[in-house]
């Protein structure tokens, strides 16, 4: 088992969706998060004073896999998430070593 982080911009959350349901996954965990890498930021103007903004707001999808379906997972993630811009984010790809249903006690790739 596998598990895909995704760090991607917020506009993309919904294509993202629509395409990893496509290929058959069930379920994903989304948190809002905030960050930065080469981008460092941006600058915004509010009231004609003109602002650093550190950390740039971002989405991270978190998604449990089988090994076998891991590769086309990252392949949907960079297709539906890129745009060739600097900023459309990374995706992680770390082994599960156990994963437990606590309603049924499934576990292994029947527990996702």
């Amino acid at each position: 088992m596998k598990l895909c982080i995704a760090i991607i911009k917020p506009h993309k959350l919904d294509a993202v969706r629509e395409a990893l349901t496509e290929i058959g996954i069930s379920g994903m965990t989304i948190t809002e998060v905030k960050g930065f890498g080469r981008q460092n930021g941006h600058t915004e103007t509010y009231r004609g004073a003109e602002y650093a903004i550190s950390f740039v707001p971002k989405v991270k999808i978190e998604i449990a896999c089988s090994d076998d379906l891991a590769p086309r997972v990252v392949e949907t993630l960079q297709d539906s998430a890129g745009s060739g811009s600097i900023g459309d984010g990374k995706i992680f790809v770390v082994p599960i070593e156990s994963a437990v249903r606590i309603r049924t006690g499934e576990t292994a790739d029947a527990a996702l």
